[in-house]
């Protein structure tokens, strides 16, 4: 007999990982499917901060600013394990230019046409207080000027470069971000099925018919509402697997980054303009690196096999090296990925110019469907409680909106008490050292002594696969966080790729295919 549920949703990216949690928090009886991995495209792919989007005032989206501003700090406030204030550096220079398409680039090209397309300071000035007030900021500090000579975020720089303004935002571990709300959801009563792919949802009577395909073996389950969160197939999902017609359509927007060995002596990050009217930023990234990102490309063909080219490359290194005093080139490239932004199809002139904004589809023609199109990860739970004002018509009497503070598995602790956790679990398990301490800490928050548990040595944690991976973490990943191959461990609930080599990698894989753990979460 199949299983019925109240909501039926498809992809465990952010969107869909946040809708199903904050549904199972109502009281709903919730099903998520997805078919690779939690946060296996777009959502372990973005450039990894919580951020208002400085440049998004150039178009005028100040609505969608305003919003992720000031959600910002809720999230802080829920997973200060995964979420940290980051502060910016903006160094400026007089040879950069607006992206000509820009209404602020045409309206003062209209007013001030001796500009000649440049940003002058005192308009990033005034977008940088809008910046620092639209959002009602408590928590993180606002914008300062400074003098770059003699400094240490002057060092880096060239010498040409000796102003900057400096603004906060936040930083944020992306492919965790999912897999907690997914657990959340879970422990909410949310059944998560991964490996898991939809072939058909059809309208039957008063319900959804939906049948799955995991492991070689079919399901059908029934739902009151489905929502689509296909991320990059949000397209595919409702003309290959529902079957129908959608004058709305997502436009593929392609962001790469690089990798490289730690360009800066600080923890501070660089919001670096360009000459063509672009922004990238360089990032201080897991201790020893520096990430670098992002393109803005429109993405043709599938959306799994994003790979960041060799002139997304070049076009980041050159880019990064009119700001650096010491030129990167290619070989000092150490990792680089890729991931397809799914954003609404606005009918923008650029990929740069269109909205990061989300529009929800409701198709209440029978069984209520819920399309989510475009959206951007700083903006998930809120995306999915203007989900819950679509679909709260067809569940009347549940529970107002919830989860605005509700701390995420292992972020039950102050905003500023990491330090504080790092240095009670270094009393706790003398041998773990400074580094091994503060990556758990920032992984696991407050779970960090359930992994360690009674361990008295490095020992008692099981086999050593390297960078501080035991097996005892490892089978907690396994087992409380849908890992099921060294993919899903070394480059999305951790980074740990960056440190490991392909033997350590290929052990990894061994060891969790060997079956050692419980039975496969997927058959729940």
């Amino acid at each position: 007999m199949a299983a019925h549920y109240d909501l039926f949703v498809i992809g465990g990216g952010i969107n869909g990982c946040g809708i199903a949690r904050d549904a199972a928090g109502r009281g709903l009886s919730v099903c998520l499917a997805e078919m690779g991995d939690l946060g296996g495209a777009t959502s372990s792919a973005s450039t990894k901060l919580f951020h208002g989007g400085l440049r998004y005032l150039e178009f005028f989206e100040f609505g969608l600013v305003r919003h992720a501003l000031a959600e910002r700090e809720v999230l802080l406030r829920a997973m200060p394990h995964i979420s940290w204030p980051l502060r910016f550096v903006l160094p400026l220079s007089h040879e950069m230019r607006f992206d000509s398409t820009t209404p602020t680039s045409r309206l003062l090209g209209a007013i001030m046409p001796w500009l000649k397309g440049r940003r002058p300071d005192w308009l990033i000035r005034l977008g940088l207080f809008l910046y620092d007030h639209l959002g009602g900021r408590k928590i993180l500090p606002g914008t300062k000027t400074l003098h770059l000579p003699d400094t240490p975020e002057g060092a880096a720089l060239q010498d040409r470069f000796t102003k900057a303004y400096e603004y906060s935002d936040c930083w944020v571990e992306d492919a965790r971000l999912v897999v907690l709300n997914a657990r959340d959801a879970e422990a909410r009563g949310a059944r998560i099925l991964t490996r898991t792919k939809v072939t058909a949802a059809r309208r039957v009577g008063d319900r959804w018919q939906i049948t799955l395909a995991r492991g070689g073996v079919s399901e059908q389950v029934k739902a009151r509402a489905l929502v689509n969160a296909g991320g990059p197939w949000v397209a595919d999902v409702v003309q290959g697997v529902i079957g129908q017609n959608s004058h709305e359509t997502v436009r593929l927007v392609r962001g790469s980054h690089i990798v490289v060995p730690r360009v800066a002596g600080h923890d501070k990050a660089y919001f670096l303009q360009g000459r063509d009217g672009r922004i990238i930023f360089v990032i201080p990234y897991e201790s020893d690196f520096t990430l670098i990102g992002t393109t803005d490309a429109d993405h043709q063909g599938d959306a799994r096999v994003a790979r960041c080219t060799e002139a997304e490359r070049d076009y980041l290194l050159a880019f990064a090296n009119e700001y650096l005093k010491l030129p990167l080139s290619a070989a000092d490239v150490v990792w680089s990925y890729s991931g397809v932004r799914p954003l609404y199809d606005d009918g923008a002139t650029s990929a740069t110019a269109a909205t990061r904004d989300y529009v929800l589809s409701l198709d209440e023609n029978g069984p209520v469907l819920l399309n989510i199109f475009g959206g951007k990860i700083t903006t998930y739970r809120t995306l999915a409680e203007d989900a819950w004002d679509k679909l709260k018509p067809h569940f009347p009497g549940r529970r107002d909106h919830w989860t605005a503070g509700v701390a995420l598995p292992g972020g039950d602790f102050p905003v500023d008490g990491v330090g504080l956790l790092i240095e009670d679990l270094r009393t706790r398990y003398p041998f773990l050292g400074q580094a091994w301490a503060t990556r758990l800490i920032r992984a696991y928050g407050t779970e960090a002594r359930k992994i360690l548990g009674p361990a008295q040595t490095a020992a008692d944690l099981g086999s050593d696969f390297g960078a501080t991976l035991t097996e005892a973490e490892l089978r907690w990943l396994m087992t409380r966080e849908y890992a099921r191959t060294a993919e899903d461990v070394v480059w999305r609930r951790s980074k740990l790729g960056l440190r490991l080599g392909p033997d350590q990698i290929a052990a990894i894989d061994a060891f969790m295919a060997a079956g050692v753990t419980c039975a496969d979460r997927a058959t729940r």
